[in-house]
């Protein structure tokens, strides 16, 4: 990735984040806040009693610190709001683990109203982001405080949390906005899981349905931290959805440990990141079961080992990109982008958490809008390393076919080697013509111009005789100075004018070089058809060197192998040469393809193949 691309990413992310931002901010910006403070239950207390005794509650303490159990809670005096006093007021809050939640609400006529519900009966009142909103009952009088009754509150990080006094038409209005954008990130996410999911049967890139895994967290996680489940099934118990929060939450987490390691190369966790990833997998995982099937039992310790985990999750994805930098990775600054807001808005959620700073709306909304962030933009990181992979992928293939055709090719003349054409002349269908060319006299070429003259003599006349032919004739330099060709049966060249071609063409020094062409047809089904051919050829180039050189011979034809059994027995063929001034014919038995008639010149001594190439 070039360096403008991270920029261009990074901008991306936070233009998305700016764009949806102010819609998880309205939640918090509607109606004016309510400062709360608390006070256990004890054995006697009454409402009417406690709204009338503010001072018997602690207004300066953390919430939380009171541990899990059962609490009034006492707003302070409620606010006047701007705006025509005959609309609806809703008292807004965080939704927490309670089994069972009151409201007294005081009005200043003196009048105490209640509404109550459990945690099987949250989802009328429950909003988008997970806040409640219950209407305040509409009297002539207006409402100056409230007091909640809190049973079977787990206290985790406070027992009532953000409260608001709102206008509940504008707290409707919100949820209108947060609804589409919650339906915006769980609609990209759902088709980048499809995307994935389609592009895998092609790729097998083992990251991707990792990724689909962790899309699938991802989306879970955003249906039940927002309360949109609870909305959806209206039967689902509160404390329930947040079970499953944690368990959403949980599966992201240990997906993104096992989403790192696949994401990068492996060099990146060889060694000690790799026996750390498995330890922050089980110390993630192990909390997370553990509250999954305890809860609300020991939820305060549990809750904490949480959060460890977290933070230990947070630490090895910083530790994990600084090994990938370190290693040079490809994937580094994808991974970087793809995971940098989310991390950092997930070090936040740990320090609320923690209580190292104090909780508000948008750290909630954060999580989600960031993992929605997230999924786009680790989307183009996934692509980009896809892409990356598929660039070395097709790079390997060209490097492949490179070596193949430097395997396949003479480094000196272009053409096929003798192996090459082999492998492409073996199996050819119906009867095929092979040429064997032989440059005349190449010894005394090669003490003439020496040894780079000679190679370029070579290249000048495999040259000539590639244009001589048709483009698709299979051509090779299969021997020093020999060449084959080979091509089928009824479309073999003009031996003359091939000739003709060869003696024209300008070579080094004005030196005039001349071939002696040996020719055989049969068929090329297998190697041993190859044998027989080659060996019938070879014999006619012989002849031709012997009859004088600078001219061509035919060699005995092969027969075609018979469809059925044959009935009449083998004719006698005739070898001509042709070239030249001199011309004259042989007789040979077709004997399986030997070729050797009584009078055939026998090879040399000398070179053990042709005569010697010299008057």
């Amino acid at each position: 990735m070039n360096g403008i691309g991270p920029i261009r990413l990074w901008v991306l992310a936070l233009a998305l984040l700016a764009t949806v931002w102010p819609f998880a901010e309205a939640r918090a910006q509607i109606g004016q806040a309510v400062a709360t403070c608390i006070k256990p239950i004890r054995s006697g207390d009454r409402a009417a009693d406690l709204l009338k005794e503010p001072q018997r509650f602690d207004c300066t303490s953390d919430q939380s610190s009171y541990g899990r159990g059962d609490f009034w809670v006492l707003s302070q005096p409620l606010p006047r709001l701007a705006g025509d006093p005959r609309e609806r007021l809703s008292i807004g809050f965080a939704s927490t683990w309670q089994d069972a939640t009151a409201l007294h609400i005081l009005y200043g006529d003196g009048s105490i109203h209640h509404i109550a519900f459990t945690s099987a009966t949250t989802s009328p009142y429950l909003l988008l982001g997970a806040m409640i909103a219950v209407p305040l009952p509409r009297t002539d009088a207006r409402p100056v405080r409230i007091l909640w009754e809190a049973h079977g509150a787990a206290n985790l990080r406070g027992v009532v949390r953000g409260a608001r006094l709102q206008q509940h038409a504008e707290a409707l209005e919100v949820e209108s906005d947060l609804s589409l954008l919650y339906g915006a990130i769980m609609g990209m996410v759902i088709a980048l899981a499809i995307y994935n999911l389609a592009l895998w049967p092609a790729l097998r890139q083992p990251l991707q349905p990792v990724y689909c895994l962790l899309l699938f967290f991802i989306t879970g996680y955003a249906l039940c931290s927002s309360g949109l489940i609870g909305q959806w099934l209206p039967w689902l118990d509160n404390n329930e959805r947040h079970r499953w929060n944690a368990i959403m939450l949980g599966g992201v987490a240990l997906t993104i440990v096992v989403f790192a390691r696949h994401f990068f190369e492996r060099e990146v966790f060889r060694g000690w990141l790799d026996r750390l990833a498995v330890i922050v997998f089980a110390l993630i995982a192990i909390p997370n079961i553990a509250f999954a099937l305890l809860a609300p039992i020991w939820i305060r310790p549990l809750d904490a080992a949480v959060v460890a985990g977290f933070a230990v999750l947070l630490v090895f994805l910083i530790a994990v990109f600084v090994q990938a930098w370190r290693r040079r990775s490809n994937f580094a600054w994808a991974f970087a982008i793809g995971w940098g807001t989310p991390i950092v808005l997930a070090m936040l959620r740990v320090l609320n958490a923690a209580h190292l700073i104090p909780w508000h709306p948008w750290i909630d909304q954060s999580t989600v809008l960031s993992m929605g962030a997230e999924a786009l933009i680790a989307s183009l990181g996934v692509a980009y390393r896809i892409y990356l992979l598929s660039r070395e992928r097709d790079l390997a293939r060209a490097d492949e076919r490179v070596a193949r055709r430097l395997a396949d090719t003479d480094p000196l003349t272009g053409l096929y080697n003798r192996r090459a054409f082999m492998d492409q002349a073996i199996g050819r269908a119906g009867a095929q013509t092979l040429i064997l060319a032989d440059i005349d006299h190449f010894k005394r070429i090669n003490d003439t111009l020496g040894h780079d003259g000679g190679d370029e003599v070579l290249r000048i006349f495999a040259q000539t005789l590639t244009g001589a032919v048709a483009p698709d004739l299979l051509v090779a330099r299969i021997g020093g100075e020999e060449f084959a060709l080979l091509v089928d049966a009824q479309r073999a060249p003009d031996t003359e004018a091939l000739l003709t071609r060869l003696r024209a063409a300008t070579y080094p020094s004005g030196l005039k070089v001349t071939a002696s062409l040996g020719l055989c047809t049969g068929p090329m089904q297998d190697e041993s058809d190859w044998r027989r051919l080659y060996r019938e050829a070879d014999q006619a180039l012989f002849a031709a060197k012997d009859g004088g050189r600078d001219r061509a011979c035919w060699g005995v034809a092969i027969d075609m192998p018979p469809l059925t059994a044959p009935l009449l027995p083998p004719s006698r063929a005739k070898r001509t040469i042709s070239g030249g001034r001199k011309a004259f014919a042989r007789t040979a038995d077709h004997d399986g393809g030997t070729g050797a008639g009584p009078d055939r010149p026998r090879l040399s001594p000398s070179d053990g193949r042709h005569p010697p190439d010299h008057p």
